[in-house]
């Protein structure tokens, strides 16, 4: 038997806002409530079941692999969201994109504070890429930090 992630919960203080925020910048759909869960569904069938509590969340991290082409769309969601972007995950490089193994990554928080991630290249993918370690402006971004 092959093992393959199925679902994760997503604790948000309004799962509404969050699923939908969510949502919209990765270009999915919220699909239909299954109490007590708002679902996203990724398109490798990875479900992401945002659930609404009332207690202070601890902050998770969540990576998304997109293609190329599927990034520049993503990254303008955001600027036109004028959500706060980074290159990396301590705020090193606000308003900026990484180059890291030869793709594209962003960095950017959801309504809850969870650390989204979205990127083009799976980790040590090129791990001579000239690209490593370079970032780049992002015109119109917001600058996390």
């Amino acid at each position: 038997m092959s093992v393959e992630f199925n679902h994760t919960v997503v604790l948000a203080h309004d799962r509404e806002k969050s699923a939908r925020f969510l949502a919209e910048i990765l270009g999915l759909e919220v699909g239909e409530p299954a109490e007590p869960f708002l679902p996203v569904h990724t398109t490798n069938g990875v479900t992401l079941d945002f659930a609404t509590v009332d207690i202070e969340i601890p902050v998770q991290h969540y990576a998304f692999l997109v293609s190329e082409e599927e990034f520049a769309p993503i990254l303008a969601r955001l600027v036109a969201a004028r959500v706060p972007i980074q290159a990396d995950p301590h705020a090193r490089f606000p308003g900026r994109i990484n180059r890291n193994d030869g793709g594209r990554g962003v960095y950017f928080k959801d309504p809850a504070g969870h650390g989204m991630e979205v990127l083009t290249r799976r980790y040590g993918s090129d791990p001579d890429s000239e690209l490593n370690g370079v970032t780049e402006e992002v015109p119109g971004a917001v600058a996390a930090g």
